[in-house]
């Protein structure tokens, strides 16, 4: 049974930096696409960012781009989401995320076989 578990979270403001990490296990981790969602209050779940298996592709929606780094470190078993220069509109609840197969992209919902439980930024303006 897959198992992610976030750390990281937490207040800050805006302008400043938080570095989210998950632990994946019960999975071939190299193998495995991971990803970084998020769900704000009143809205519905949104793709981050995503990082290919192996050494890693990386893909980026629109909003973060320049100022979220997505990165992995297979030899621990850990995908890292770096986020500077935060800003109010950033404030949510991040959910690691597993690819549903081995070597897929999960940049969608309907590519994530596992979920974490999340873990809550707010950004203070």
């Amino acid at each position: 049974q897959v198992q992610l578990v976030e750390s990281g979270g937490g207040l800050v403001e805006a302008g400043e930096s938080l570095r989210l990490s998950c632990v994946a296990s019960g999975l071939t981790f190299r193998h495995y696409g991971m990803a970084w969602f998020r769900q704000a209050p009143g809205k519905e779940r949104e793709f981050v960012a995503a990082i290919t298996w192996g050494s890693g592709s990386t893909y980026y929606v629109d909003s973060v781009k320049g100022r979220f780094t997505i990165s992995r470190e297979n030899a621990k078993n850990t995908v890292h989401l770096q986020m500077n220069s935060l800003k109010p509109e950033d404030t949510a609840v991040y959910y690691c995320a597993a690819g549903a197969e081995a070597f897929m992209s999960p940049t969608r919902d309907d590519r994530i076989g596992s979920w974490g439980q999340g873990t809550q930024v707010t950004v203070s303006s």
